[in-house]
């Protein structure tokens, strides 16, 4: 239907005002059964959105998570919550179950993984973290708390993008500008944060402006950029009307280029991740470790063969235990049954929550991860559930945070207290998620 395609378009619009006013013609057209979909018992924790990288608005990715069947989606943008009240409302203007958090990276110096390759393909010594479940109440502290880490990200940007021209002077290709061509694609200007794949995703219009599509563009990549392309990306990059060109050339160059414009961060941008972990005990939010293991091929084809945290993942729990972690989260479409086996046994042995997502930041990915169906998988739906009915609690009162100190349920067995929460989460109203005191069993 002509009108639907119109209103999918419109989630995309710059303004927010304009992507929520499509949300609400579409849930009336749900309403009126104009709209229908297959429904799932799939969750999503970790869809990024366009305030930080992604071809998605929180609105477009409340809807297509919608009609993708899903019970629930997850917001979880690096380094910005800019997206998050834009997705509780179309979430719940469509009736789909919503958790919001972010991530962002942190160093593991003065701790016992200090100096190793953990979850972080371009550095040693920093990992990727998540904040889960965080309570609309807090937006504020979290937004003075990212302010100064984007502030230092925007200034290695600029020295990435300034390392990257030079690379390129030889060759021809027009100077990138951070503020014309880097900042203007960002929501920068609205909290969201610029990342890396910005750079990257300037860098793959230039290339193509100069020197084309197809088999000009792969020689010039494989004979002066020394890049080794997978032969699938070469078929994608020899479609030259694919609607995914930009963003399936921006994914080799992330796997195979990023290193020789790649700056360290510094403490600044990537701060302790004592200090991290305690903000996130501070607002009470559960802060997880993102279990990467060792690549032996990216699914979605950023990411090159490469051992991470496997070969001492034992000490890692450990570690991770006593800095504060309360839960750990992964992606059962990444990883073999095997490594999740593993990881699955050291959560229960260092009691930590287990959380799922997938992340999707690019359009070849599909909203629907059929894995978490399978039986050794399930218990991750639940714990969604647990996640929604904390995050929902929380905001009623800081106190049914689900590790706050003074929950009257502190005393269950975390396993109990899960339950419990996963049982409330799956009866709150998705249509009025902020009315859940009928719901307190205390």
């Amino acid at each position: 239907m002509d009108i639907l395609i119109d209103l999918t378009e419109k989630l995309n619009n710059p303004a927010k005002t304009d992507r929520l006013q499509a949300i609400e013609e579409i849930a009336r057209l749900i309403k009126e059964g104009k709209i229908t979909r297959q429904e799932s018992e799939e969750v999503n924790n970790h869809v990024h959105t366009i305030y930080s990288f992604s071809p998605y608005s929180p609105s477009y990715a409340a809807y297509l998570a919608w009609k993708a069947g899903l019970k629930t989606i997850g917001i979880m943008d690096h380094d910005s919550i800019a997206g998050c009240e834009e997705l509780l409302l179309a979430s719940k203007r469509l009736g789909i179950a919503s958790t919001v958090g972010f991530e962002m990276r942190v160093n593991f110096n003065q701790t016992r993984l200090q100096g190793r390759q953990i979850n972080n393909p371009d550095s040693k010594n920093i990992a990727y973290i998540a904040l889960h479940g965080i309570a609309q109440c807090q937006f504020n502290r979290i937004k003075e708390f990212l302010k100064p880490i984007n502030k230092s990200h925007h200034a290695r940007n600029s020295l990435m993008v300034n390392r990257m021209n030079q690379m390129f002077l030889d060759f021809g290709i027009e100077k990138i500008d951070y503020s014309q061509d880097i900042i203007s694609i960002s929501k920068a200007d609205e909290g969201g944060s610029i990342t890396e794949r910005h750079l990257l995703f300037a860098l793959a219009n230039k290339l193509v402006r100069k020197i084309g599509k197809g088999k000009r563009l792969i020689n010039f990549l494989e004979g002066q950029l020394k890049i080794v392309i997978p032969e699938k990306i070469k078929t994608y990059l020899m479609e030259l009307n694919n609607p995914n060109y930009i963003y399936d050339l921006l994914g080799i160059l992330k796997s195979s280029f990023m290193e020789n414009i790649y700056i360290e961060p510094d403490s600044q941008e990537c701060i302790s991740v004592h200090e991290a972990i305690n903000f996130a005990h501070s607002i009470n939010a559960i802060p997880a470790y993102a279990y990467l293991g060792d690549v032996l091929e990216s699914p979605t084809g950023d990411k090159k063969s490469q051992k991470f945290e496997d070969d001492y993942l034992e000490d890692l729990f450990a570690e991770i235990k006593k800095i504060g972690f309360r839960a750990v989260t992964y992606m059962p479409p990444r990883n073999t049954e095997q490594q999740l086996q593993r990881v699955q046994k050291l959560c229960q042995e260092y009691h930590f929550m287990e959380i799922s997502g997938v992340d999707i930041n690019q359009p070849r990915q599909s909203f629907n991860c059929p894995e978490i169906l399978k039986p050794q998988f399930r218990h991750l739906i639940d714990m969604t559930w647990a996640l929604i009915a904390h995050e929902k609690l929380a905001n009623y009162n800081i106190r049914y945070a689900l590790f706050h100190e003074e929950n009257p349920l502190q005393n269950l067995p975390l396993r109990d207290r899960l339950k419990l929460y996963s049982s409330i989460g799956r009866r709150i109203d998705p249509f009025n998620p902020e009315k859940v005191e009928h719901l307190l069993p205390f």
